[in-house]
């Protein structure tokens, strides 16, 4: 008898263990927005800089807004958001320019600005 209430016990757990398991949504296969943006990224549409640690390093930055077509990238400095900002010529104007951490180039002055449609990521 002791026996048998021993193995209905440790049955009882093993099923709860098992139905609680099968509960629980499935995760995901990645993240749903990626760290480093490309032409097919989902979250592409970004109108001002994502603040965050930034680990381009002033070289890469201007290779990156150069990329989109700007041309005299120039006064490039980190921010306290870990935002490269600078300035540079795009179809023969001088305006402000922006690469946060996950690529995105703003254009224009402030917390406001047009997005670049990016090539590849890096």
């Amino acid at each position: 008898m002791r026996s048998l209430l021993v193995a209905s016990v440790a049955l009882a757990f093993l099923a709860g263990g098992a139905t609680a398991q099968t509960t629980n949504p499935p995760a995901k296969n990645g993240p749903q927005n990626s760290s480093i943006n490309t032409s097919n990224s989902s979250n592409r549409q970004v109108t001002n800089p994502v603040q965050g640690h930034n680990s381009f390093t002033e070289g890469e930055a201007k290779s990156r807004i150069e990329q989109q077509g700007f041309t005299n990238v120039g006064k490039l400095a980190k921010d306290d958001n870990g935002v490269w900002r600078g300035r540079a010529m795009k179809d023969g104007k001088q305006i402000e320019v922006s690469l946060d951490y996950q690529g995105n180039v703003v254009a224009g002055s402030g917390t406001t600005g047009t997005p670049m449609r990016a090539g590849a990521g890096r």
